[in-house]
């Protein structure tokens, strides 16, 4: 039965990050192809490993202040009448 590979063969999945201390917290440098967007993260701990994720946006108007406009031109809708409904 053929072995499977390990995670190491496949570069984008995992990389050696240095470690270094900020005062008295522990920190991490992130290589620009892991970078979360935003400036917040949450980080949580399960079992022996660190999780970090981008923190999601709060609300409607924090999503909609980030995304870009749309500049593509839409064709007219026509607008129908409902058809009747039997209740």
């Amino acid at each position: 039965m053929p072995k499977p590979m390990p995670l190491k063969a496949n570069p984008t999945l995992e990389r050696q990050v240095k470690l270094f201390k900020n005062g008295r917290n522990q920190a991490v440098r992130i290589p620009r192809e892991f970078e979360l967007p935003g400036e917040d993260a949450v980080m949580r701990k399960e079992g022996g490993k660190l999780i970090i994720e981008p923190l999601p946006p709060q609300s409607l108007l924090s999503l909609l202040a980030v995304l870009r406009p749309i500049d593509d031109e839409f064709p007219a809708i026509e607008d129908l009448a409902p058809r009747p409904v039997e209740i």
